[in-house]
């Protein structure tokens, strides 16, 4: 079971006692993490590849953490991992990368429930000729009845979210992806609303583009965009035109990544052996999100004029513990601004999600509100959100 007193403790911000619940947004740092970054500034803050040897230590130090981030998602080599700043950077970075091998005609599949930094780079292709088509949502998740109609032999791409960041929906990727793969074409994931919640195996996967964000994963403004190496070696260069078509993940990572923040990142998963190992922690987050999102969505359904959007129970197999509603008569803004003063942080909008949004007929409520929790929340801070939206929702 999770030592929910020690995971608390690794996270310096949840001492002040304010209740974080827009953790989809950005996750709280843990210590180690913000103690490597201060570590690298004062002791190794210069340029890589000099002959010195406290460069020698920058270097060493880079490396560990991009080496880290391969593991952490089990690719093959440390070569296939790309840093960046953000998703949507490394995602708008790729469809720079494969503009060149596309032609007039060829087509990409989008969706109307991901992210905006998952959709709009693809969208931008089509001024280039590329055929952009979208992948509907029909019941508050993605099907492969709805694909299907959309592939042609001409599809070189499907793009899609392994879960929504605003109704928590799991999509099974390695399904998807075998049915993408067998019909000649690639897959693009992206794993923000799911890299804090669950184990991440991009082998077992087997997809070809995988991205997440580590700001939300307990770590620093950092991301990374894993890709198969074959594929990788595919890509045009985005870098210097000196640096070779086969130095990766170099000529994807314009500018260099940020050295610091990539040793930072060390720290997070120095964070999950110390819980356990990686396969184990996350075996415990899932089960203990569940007991955290169980209550929050019973309350929600025994509340008169409130609809949970997505997966109405807390099935740790079908949803992440982030959880979205509106209430009917009421503006999401209202609801959030009357919890407001509790101390709590919770948000209501699109969540750059703006086309699910639309989709759904909720532009004119403001969005919805979401609670997003993960495994450093507790049982208290749940039930003290309860009584205050009940207080709340009968007020306003």
């Amino acid at each position: 079971m999770l030592d929910l007193a020690s995971v608390r403790a690794a996270f310096p911000a949840l001492a002040e006692g304010f209740t974080y619940f827009d953790n989809a947004g950005g996750s709280q740092t843990l210590g180690v993490v913000a103690n490597r970054i201060r570590d690298y500034l004062l002791t190794t803050n210069v340029q890589l590849g000099a002959s010195y040897a406290i460069s020698h230590a920058a270097g060493e130090r880079v490396a560990e953490g991009a080496r880290g981030a391969a593991s952490f998602v089990n690719a093959a080599d440390p070569s296939e991992v790309v840093l960046g700043s953000s998703t949507t950077q490394l995602l708008q970075n790729l469809a720079l990368a494969m503009a060149p091998s596309l032609s007039p005609g060829d087509e990409i599949i989008v969706t109307d429930c991901d992210h905006e930094a998952n959709i709009g780079p693809w969208r931008r292709l089509e001024a280039r000729g590329v055929v952009v088509k979208e992948w509907r949502i029909s019941t508050l998740r993605l099907e492969l009845s709805d694909l299907e109609p959309l592939m042609t032999p001409r599809t070189r791409l499907v793009c899609f979210t392994h879960a929504s960041n605003v109704i928590g929906s799991i999509h099974p990727v390695a399904e998807i992806t075998r049915f993408v793969h067998a019909r000649g074409a690639q897959v693009c994931v992206d794993g923000v609303a799911y890299a804090p919640h669950r184990r991440i195996d991009v082998q077992t996967l087997d997809v070809d583009y995988y991205v997440f964000s580590f700001y939300k994963v307990y770590g620093p403004h950092a991301a990374m965009l894993y890709g198969k190496r074959g594929h990788l070696l595919a890509l045009s260069g985005i870098n210097h035109g000196f640096i070779g078509e086969t130095v990766v993940p170099y000529k994807l990572q314009p500018g260099n990544l940020n050295f610091e923040l990539t040793y930072g990142i060390g720290g997070i998963f120095e964070y999950f052996d110390d819980q356990g190992g990686a396969e184990q922690a996350f075996a415990d987050i899932s089960a203990h999100e569940e007991a955290l999102a169980a209550p929050l969505l019973a309350f929600l359904a025994d509340t008169k004029g409130i609809r949970v959007l997505g997966e109405p129970t807390a099935d740790a197999a079908l949803r992440v513990p982030t959880i979205s509603f509106v209430a009917d008569g009421l503006r999401s803004e209202a609801i959030v601004r009357a919890v407001d003063p509790h101390r709590m942080g919770i948000r209501f909008g699109d969540f750059y999600a703006r086309r699910l949004i639309e989709r759904l007929g909720l532009t004119a409520t403001g969005g919805v509100v979401r609670v997003s929790m993960v495994h450093y929340n507790s049982h208290e801070e749940v039930a003290r959100l309860i009584r205050v939206l009940e207080t709340t929702l009968v007020r306003l």
